[in-house]
């Protein structure tokens, strides 16, 4: 760990691998299996390779074999964040305060999960996503590159409500292809694909698949119009095809 910081308390349990340069603050915990790359940060009083306990009544954690907890070059881990074993982050993510990502969960490069965020086990993220205040992401969901998710937002993967055995073969979260926005305290229900570049307006709920490149709004969430050409993701100035 060659100029690596650490403030009082910090424990690294054997196993564990830390990089170069990088800062711990106060009261961190990181457990065995968790890789480290260079230039990582990691704010007070969060916990890097938890293992994952189930509920008796459990239907989506599964205790079993995990692999490393690996945090990506250059990434941000702000403070109280919980991060499970067998996760993955790339490089230069950023983790608000207080945010919790599960087990089995993938998130790409440049991705932001904002303050208070939740992403449940089993969870694709993609690369420059950004995962706003206070939302939800539930297991098994799908978010593709350059995806936006407004604060309070709340992905859900039951259409049983916690009923019938017959619910465990039917678990999935929602899907968002390149570039879907997602507007504050809108939700979506089990399953539905939101089209690439659409958009879901704020309180709408989502139940069933949209379209590519429309606006949605209203409970349910109807078509509107067309997004505007200057909205598009290829039109942004920080999109990168080539990535």
């Amino acid at each position: 760990m060659p100029n690596t910081q650490k403030e009082t308390n910090v424990i690294i349990e054997d196993g564990a691998k830390v990089g170069e340069n990088c800062t711990f603050g106060h009261n961190v915990v990181i457990h065995k299996c968790v890789i480290i790359g260079n230039d990582v940060t990691i704010g007070d009083n969060s916990v890097l390779g938890k293992e994952p306990f189930a509920a008796s009544t459990s239907a989506t954690t599964s205790i079993g074999e995990l692999g490393p907890l690996s945090i990506g070059n250059g990434t941000t881990i702000g403070a109280s964040c919980v991060i499970y074993k067998g996760a993955a982050l790339g490089e230069k993510c950023f983790v608000g305060d207080l945010a919790t990502i599960r087990e089995k969960t993938r998130i790409g490069d440049r991705t932001i999960v904002g303050k208070g965020a939740t992403v449940e086990n089993g969870t694709e993220v993609g690369k420059r996503v950004k995962i706003e205040t206070g939302a939800y992401v539930t297991a098994f969901s799908t978010i593709e590159d350059y995806c936006f998710i407004a604060p309070e937002v709340t992905f859900t993967n039951d259409n049983y409500l916690g009923r019938t055995e017959e619910r465990k073969k039917h678990f999935k979260g929602p899907t968002l292809k390149r570039g879907a926005r997602i507007g504050a305290n809108a939700t979506l229900l089990p399953g539905v694909v939101i089209g690439e570049d659409a958009v879901v307006a704020a309180g709408s709920v989502v139940t069933k698949d949209l379209e590519p490149r429309k606006i949605y709004a209203g409970i349910p969430a109807r078509y509107i119009r067309e997004v505007p050409k200057e909205q598009l993701i290829e039109e942004q100035e920080y999109f990168d095809n080539r990535e």
